[in-house]
């Protein structure tokens, strides 16, 4: 019994060896490869060991191998450093009373957009305006009573030139006089003193800006003593202009300062990949955060479609300026091996061949070559994955670029 389960087992192993061989064969046959896929199996040659990092094996004996290609051309390019930005308004202010009172009436809806001086609370102003009353008889009395002591003065300085009066009587009258122009003056100070007050039962806003929630409604009492946040009537921001705050790193710092003290440095504000708004470095921060070796900078960027809202996190782009012959291919032909960045070239037409190459930046989409290739040369874009050192490939140019006609070879 146990002859054959052996027996029965050793059947099924040779069945499932043979399927696998012949899967193996067929792939092969389709990709080309034939008796290559084999030798594969072997081992690397010598001579394939000795060829530089990335793909390594011979040209593909089945045929040239389709690629995509783009032609390496100088072009501007601008130098840009990406940083995470926070939105935040130049201007944010709480608006609260000045003095104890009541809340009669509330002129701005929640979340509406105000101008600088528009009326937005109103406070009960009637006690104040009794005391303002009150004070201008008073003034109105006083003035009367310094009049009456300019006529005495006037008169006890008649009788003493004329020989009638005595001085005593004149220096009564003068300060008399001085007095009542003292109290004169010390009552219209708290006349201007009720109708500050008065001013602040009017909570006008001090900027434009889009106003928050309003938490207080008429007929809520508010005292200046009140520190709860019910306290605030509302929180008024400026949206337009608007601050974008961001942090580079300090490596930049120098080519920063350099770029603000030739022109205004561009920030663009990444509000997705459709949206993008433009405005200018306007401050930055006068001390690297030792924590994270960062320096803090903020633009000023024009928010008239409201696009940027504060607290937003948003990518800022900083434009330090434009390289004008800038080496540049599509970041999909930059591939990355062991000893770094390479490229695959098309030479004489129709050979790949692997070259190293240094990157400056990438962005856009596009990656800025600072070495390791010279301009009008072609470099595989799509098509890399069968791609060896030396490979016969049959190129073809990218949607957007004129095909280029054959060099004949050396």
């Amino acid at each position: 019994m146990r002859l054959v389960r052996w027996a029965v087992l050793a059947v099924v192993a040779a069945v499932v060896c043979g399927a696998v061989w012949q899967y193996r064969a067929e792939v092969a046959e389709k990709l080309g490869l034939g008796a290559s896929a084999s030798a594969a199996e072997k081992g690397p040659s010598p001579a394939a060991s000795a060829q530089p990092q990335g793909r390594r094996g011979r040209a593909n004996p089945g045929g040239p191998i389709p690629v995509v290609t783009s032609i390496v051309a100088p072009k501007a390019m601008p130098i840009i450093v990406e940083a995470v930005g926070t939105v935040q308004a130049i201007a944010s202010v709480q608006l609260r009373s000045r003095i104890d009172s009541q809340l009669m009436k509330v002129h701005v809806q929640e979340g509406a957009l105000v101008k600088e001086g528009d009326l937005l609370f109103e406070l009960d102003a009637r006690t104040l305006k009794a005391q303002l009353a009150q004070i201008e008889a008073q003034i109105r009395k006083d003035k009367a009573q310094v009049d009456q002591a300019k006529r005495d003065s006037t008169r006890a300085d008649d009788l003493l030139t004329k020989g009638a009066g005595t001085v005593v009587t004149r220096d009564t009258n003068v300060t008399t006089q001085r007095a009542l122009e003292a109290q004169l003056e010390s009552d219209e100070a708290m006349r201007q003193n009720i109708l500050t007050q008065i001013s602040y039962t009017e909570i006008r806003a001090p900027v434009s800006g889009r106003i928050g929630s309003i938490p207080n409604k008429a007929g809520t009492t508010v005292r200046v003593a009140d520190n709860t946040a019910t306290a605030v009537l509302a929180t008024l921001n400026q949206v337009d202009p608007i601050f974008v705050s961001f942090a580079i790193p300090q490596v930049f710092l120098t080519n920063l300062r350099a770029a603000m003290a030739k022109a205004d440095v561009r920030v663009n504000a990444v509000i997705d990949e459709t949206h993008k708004q433009s405005g200018v470095v306007a401050f930055l921060e006068n001390t690297v955060d030792p924590m994270t070796g960062t320096v803090t900078g903020k633009a000023r960027i024009d928010n008239a479609s409201e696009g940027l809202w504060p607290g937003q996190f948003i990518k800022a782009e900083i434009v330090f300026g434009v390289e004008a012959n800038a080496l540049s291919v599509p970041s999909p032909a930059v591939q990355l091996g062991p000893q770094g960045p390479y490229v695959f070239v098309v030479k004489d037409g129709n050979i790949a061949e692997l070259r190293q190459i240094n990157v400056a930046r990438t962005q856009g989409g596009e990656t800025v070559v600072s070495g390791g290739l010279k301009p009008g040369e072609q470099v595989v874009v799509d098509g890399h994955l069968r791609l060896v050192n030396g490979a016969a490939v049959a190129p073809k140019p990218a949607q957007n670029e004129a095909p280029k006609p054959p060099q004949p070879r050396g």
